[in-house]
């Protein structure tokens, strides 16, 4: 028997909004949330603005923000740490075209930044024996299947995908090649297991949450070694030369840098590494995005039309959490009706400000991708998650 007209719910009732926002909605994936009560006028106590770099207090707190930077992560004796241009991708280019080549390479490639990285070393650097190993969205290629006489290049936590490698174990500790590691969206989130690794790159708009434009780069004696002992066989810009007459120049990991940094971005930086420093350090960041993706994933687990992208919860990012629509009516769409359901709900919410910047990387398949890295609170997370809900419902009635 049918309720009384006066007693039915209307339609908005059905879907109303919740009553509980995040207190910050910000859940881009880069540049990623500030920390938790970040101001400007904090950030410009701090700040060298309108003196040079090479000056003796700005060239300190350069060199203070790389010996904090390598004491928080635990760099082992002998890793350099230096500050370069052109965020991680500069960072990371410069590892390439400076030491790739005296040895095959092996390539992973798993999401959009390794397959950039994977047409720089076949398209751009022409490399004679270079192996691309790929794995689509969501999944990982065979890491069994590296070579150990090989330079290997990849991601440690996949951005545009939501999957990271599991471990370190799968690369040999006797390996004859260097690793290259992009892990911008995995440091500060994520343990690294230093000696296994020779080159790592990221930038601190990720998980510290500081301004854009700068990379780090991290060395280990090995890659020293390589820089020292290979010249390329190609011309090398300006920005991406380390040595100087066959040795390594120094100063880049003093805070003598390349080209001119911003002395505001370093001054947010170091404003982060005061936040990190205050809650305990690297431990007590990744147990924050573990906590965040922890609070997402309960949810996406009790949530019928919505998946984690990546099905092996042991290749889960913590920091990029890429979803999946999986409701039926919404999956028997074609690609871009799906990418066009998406992009409504994340129109509704940023309508709602409920939550900002959480579309899918655009070469991903369509779906939502939101920060879990620390900066964020876990309690704006799970005031997310109603309002997800209320997107979803809101978006598949007007369809």
């Amino acid at each position: 028997m049918s309720l009384p007209e006066t007693q039915q719910a209307s339609p908005a009732a059905a879907n109303a909004k919740p009553e509980i926002r995040p207190a910050r909605p910000e859940f881009s994936s880069g540049p990623c949330p500030k920390r938790p009560g970040w101001s400007p006028e904090a950030v410009a106590a701090k700040a060298w603005l309108g003196r040079s770099h090479r000056a003796a207090g700005p060239k300190a707190q350069l060199k203070d923000a790389i010996d904090r930077m390598a004491a928080l992560l635990g760099l082992p004796e002998g890793y350099r740490l230096g500050i370069v241009p052109a965020s991680d991708t500069g960072a990371y280019e410069m590892a390439m075209w400076s030491m790739l080549g005296p040895r095959p390479v092996d390539m992973l490639v798993w999401e959009s930044f390794g397959a950039g990285w994977a047409t720089d070393a076949t398209k751009q650097l022409k490399l004679d024996d270079c192996r691309v190993l790929t794995a689509e969205y969501g999944q990982l290629p065979d890491l069994s299947a590296i070579r150990p006489e090989a330079d290997i290049c990849f991601t440690q936590n996949g951005t545009t995908s939501g999957a990271r490698i599991p471990d370190f174990d799968w690369i040999p500790a006797d390996r004859q090649g260097l690793t290259l590691v992009d892990a911008t969206s995995a440091v500060f989130a994520q343990p690294v297991d230093w000696a296994k690794v020779d080159v790592l790159t990221f930038s601190w708009q990720k998980v510290l949450g500081g301004e854009g434009a700068h990379g780090v780069l991290i060395l280990s004696p090995r890659a020293v070694e390589r820089l020292e002992t290979h010249t390329p066989a190609r011309p090398l810009p300006k920005i991406f030369r380390m040595t100087k007459g066959g040795k390594l120049i120094e100063g880049i990991f003093k805070g003598e840098t390349i080209n001119t940094p911003s002395m505001w971005a370093v001054a947010d930086l170091v404003d982060a590494l005061d936040w990190v420093e205050g809650i305990g350090g690297l431990d007590a960041a990744i147990a924050r995005a573990n906590a965040n993706a922890a609070a997402l994933q309960a949810w996406m687990d009790r949530t019928p039309w919505v998946e984690n992208l990546v099905a092996d919860p042991a290749l889960r990012s913590n920091t990029s959490v890429c979803l999946r629509i999986v409701d039926p009516a919404i999956a028997a769409l074609d690609a871009d009706a799906q990418t066009a359901f998406t992009k409504k709900m994340v129109k509704l919410l940023e309508a709602e400000s409920a939550a900002l910047d959480i579309g899918g990387y655009r070469d991903a398949p369509p779906g939502l991708r939101i920060w879990c890295g620390a900066t964020v609170e876990t309690a704006d997370i799970e005031a997310l998650t109603p309002w997800l809900d209320w997107a979803f419902a809101e978006a598949k009635a007007a369809l």
